[in-house]
């Protein structure tokens, strides 16, 4: 089994991820790249190389990525001034457009999807303001939003802590602070 530090395809195809590194996986947030290998598992291919990933924050979890997936199925943490920039953004940062209501889960999905801070941020925005203005009319939070909200406040305070070197209640503190000071619009 191939062990080392950055694996033939990696090199070949100009990745920069090797054993230590954080990385960004889909919906498991933050990931700590634990072994580059071939899996010796049944209906698996023996000759494919693995990113075998630890999440940070999802104790007990293991993840198997093909190195030679889609680039977009993985990325690097934030280094710490891209982290800062973003803080600082954060109030430019436009929301979402949601034009029907039957499409907003689809829009979270398509924003989940795009492994990107900006659009989280955008997502977080939109549900604490749609958020506000569901409790100022007495309505309850909708369990879509509440769901989305809370995926992408793990995966955004999840890499700035590690981008920042701080802990996630301190980021998600912080985040609220900016965030609280936008305004509801009636």
């Amino acid at each position: 089994m191939r062990t080392n530090l950055v694996s033939k395809y990696a090199e070949k195809e100009g990745l920069v991820f090797k054993v230590g590194d954080y990385v960004i996986c889909g919906n498991k947030g933050v990931c700590t790249v634990e072994k580059i290998t071939r899996l010796d598992i049944a209906g698996v291919d023996k000759e494919r190389e693995y990113y075998i990933l630890k999440p940070l924050y999802m104790g007990g979890s293991t993840v198997y990525v093909p190195v030679d997936s889609s680039k977009d199925s993985m990325r690097s943490v934030l280094k710490r001034d891209e982290a800062q920039r973003l803080i600082e953004a954060i109030p430019q940062i436009p929301l979402l457009v949601i034009t029907n209501e039957k499409l907003t889960e689809q829009t979270y999905k398509d924003c989940i999807r795009k492994n990107s801070c900006e659009e989280l941020v955008k997502m977080i925005k939109t549900i604490y303001l749609r958020k506000q203005k569901r409790i100022q009319a007495g309505r309850k939070v909708t369990a879509v939003d509440a769901k989305y909200s809370h995926m992408a406040e793990e995966s955004l305070y999840g890499e700035l802590a590690v981008a920042l070197d701080m802990n996630r209640k301190e980021v998600e503190g912080c985040i609220a602070e900016l965030i609280d000071g936008m305004k509801v619009k009636a």
